[in-house]
């Protein structure tokens, strides 16, 4: 028994000295944070001034967080280890704010460059470097100390290392961390808002941004020169790699005509194809888009309209109305027809598949998922025997969330743009057309949910390249602004990973796979399962349905694969 107390003894002792360490290593590590922001470090360009600061919370996603008064720029780092967040305040240097209210100098002029950027990286990482070690050293030395306290010089000494451990340990821990993160290779995601989101990516939603920027004050000209210079410097890597197809994805238009923005993102952003995930409409009725002119606008895009269904878009359960009319569009390609047939379409070496909503509207909406239930059944047995598709398109989540082979995963319905691991979530692209619950401002635009779209981006090896999420305003004004952009790496939702080697004369392996422009587009039935059970079943809300009915066969058909130059 003796023996047994005292290796529990052993045991609590060594877990007493393993907490202590800890403790002495957090206070080691918030005394050197404290010292970067009691003594912020200052790193300068040619023209433009950055202080720096630590962010005391580590995190495996750290963010470079740069505030400025019209809209705050983030880029975030998929850190190896955990690593302290950075905190940048860039201002123009004083001796030469002349220099921007000269008539011709513009943005561009005002970037610093790449090897400018380098060495105020280089500089801001020594300067805290060294203001952390001092803060780290002066709280060892406080806790060093208190070992004269401390009768035995064996202990006393013993404590001695104690404090120096953790003092190395929580400096090199923080700039190893620092050291393996903020590099262009671990760029996760750039985020910007407010007036700096409208030109990270393309200026040409608002045409003159730059003449505008001409006209205000020489800080906001400054602030987005910064801003483009932080995005080729860390926006890189796979982000900027060859593009083989920029997909558009809108959802829950709800019978409103905006038709004309988005082909001008379609100009803008070189679309090759959009990607709706359905609610076209708002009562489930034929005409509601009719009168306003959806169907024409649609085949003016030029470009193929990728459709699945919403709960919006039918009015019973045997409602297919809408999908039939759309149909009879040159460019809307149906992902399950009119008929209910699922259907893959291949796009640029990309493939696609999808299902229509089996709600309508006016149903009761309790237990949403047990309601999408028949339908992602019904695909995942379709698709079993299928190669995995790229893309695989619902408008719900609930039907998304079940799906049991897809690389992406694209759905609507909430309004609210989300990622969530390989499922993206796109917002509506109207503010949610009248189904929205909407409040007055004084004199200005009615508030709703706000307008969204993403951009798909991938590369010339099938890999996704990268996600841009837009947010923006203004459109029933008709000056849409962006409210803030996000460019996401697709590393972080595409786990595929492309096959980079070389192939060798003669070699009679499968080839690797490429995508392109010049890929053929075609659109492809994909035969149904055998059917396990002929019985008739009830379809919510009334109605039957004969499970697993088999398609007449597999068909191919061209589809045009872009309409406009």
């Amino acid at each position: 028994m003796q023996e047994l107390l005292s290796g529990d003894n052993r045991w609590l002792r060594l877990a007493s000295h393993v907490l202590k360490w800890l403790a002495v290593l957090a206070a080691c590590y918030l005394g050197g944070v404290a010292a970067t922001n009691l003594a912020p470090t200052v790193a300068e360009t040619s023209q433009y001034r950055a202080v720096l600061r630590l962010d005391p919370i580590p995190r495996h996603t750290p963010v470079l967080h740069s505030p400025t008064i019209i809209g705050d720029v983030d880029v975030a780092f998929a850190s190896p280890i955990i690593a302290p967040g950075l905190d940048v305040q860039v201002a123009v240097r004083e001796e030469i704010t002349n220099l921007f209210t000269r008539p011709n100098v513009d943005i561009r002029s005002l970037q610093p460059s790449s090897d400018e950027l380098s060495g105020a990286i280089t500089d801001a990482a020594v300067g805290v470097g060294v203001r952390f070690l001092l803060g780290a050293v002066a709280i060892a030395v406080l806790l060093a100390l208190a070992s004269h306290y401390i009768r035995q010089r064996t202990t006393r000494r013993r404590h001695v290392a104690f404090v120096a451990s953790a003092m190395v340990v929580a400096t090199a821990g923080t700039f190893g961390g620092i050291a393996l993160t903020y590099q262009p290779s671990r760029f996760a995601e750039y985020r910007t808002s407010g007036v700096l989101g409208v030109v990270q990516r393309n200026a040409g939603l608002l045409a003159d941004v730059e003449a505008r920027a001409a006209q205000v004050t020489p800080y906001f000209r400054n602030l987005l020169a910064v801003t483009q210079a932080l995005q080729q410097k860390y926006v890189q890597g796979s982000v900027n790699e060859p593009v083989s197809a920029r997909i558009l994805l809108v959802s829950d238009i709800h019978g409103a005509n905006q038709y004309a923005l988005m082909r001008t993102i379609i100009a803008e952003e070189d679309i090759d194809a959009v990607i709706d995930s359905g609610d076209l409409i708002n009562f489930g009725r034929v005409q509601e888009a009719e009168a306003a002119g959806i169907f024409r606008s649609i085949e003016g895009l030029g470009v193929p309209y990728v459709f699945v269904s919403g709960n919006h878009d039918q009015s019973s359960a045997t409602d297919r109305a809408l999908v039939a009319r759309l149909g009879r569009i040159r460019n809307v390609v149906l992902l399950e027809n009119a008929d209910g047939a699922l259907r893959e379409l291949s796009f640029h070496g990309l493939t696609i598949t999808g299902f229509n909503d089996p709600r309508w509207f006016g149903d009761d909406n309790e237990d949403p998922t047990a309601k999408e239930k028949p339908a992602v059944d019904r695909y995942n047995a379709t698709v079993a025997d299928e190669p995995e598709p790229d893309l695989v398109v619902a408008h719900e989540p609930y039907a998304t969330q079940s799906i049991d082979k897809g690389r992406i995963l694209v759905n609507g319905h909430m309004h609210t743009p989300k990622l969530d691991g390989n499922r993206i979530q796109v917002g509506t692209f109207t503010g949610g057309g009248v189904v929205s619950h909407y409040s007055e401002g004084q004199g200005q635009e009615l508030n709703g949910q706000p307008y969204a779209f993403d951009v798909l981006a991938f590369g010339d090896a099938c890999e996704l390249n990268s996600l841009t999420r837009y947010t923006f305003r203004n459109l029933l004004e008709g000056r849409p602004a962006y409210d803030r952009v996000e460019v996401i790496s697709g590393a972080r939702i595409d786990t595929y990973q492309p096959d980079r080697s070389t192939t060798q004369p003669g070699d009679t392996s499968t080839p690797k796979r490429t995508c392109g422009r010049v890929e053929e587009t075609t659109l492809r039935t994909l035969p149904a399962p055998a059917p396990q059970d002929q019985s008739p079943t009830s379809t919510p809300g009334g109605g039957t349905a004969t499970p697993g009915t088999p398609t007449p066969s597999t068909s191919t058909v061209s589809v045009p694969p872009r309409l406009i130059p």
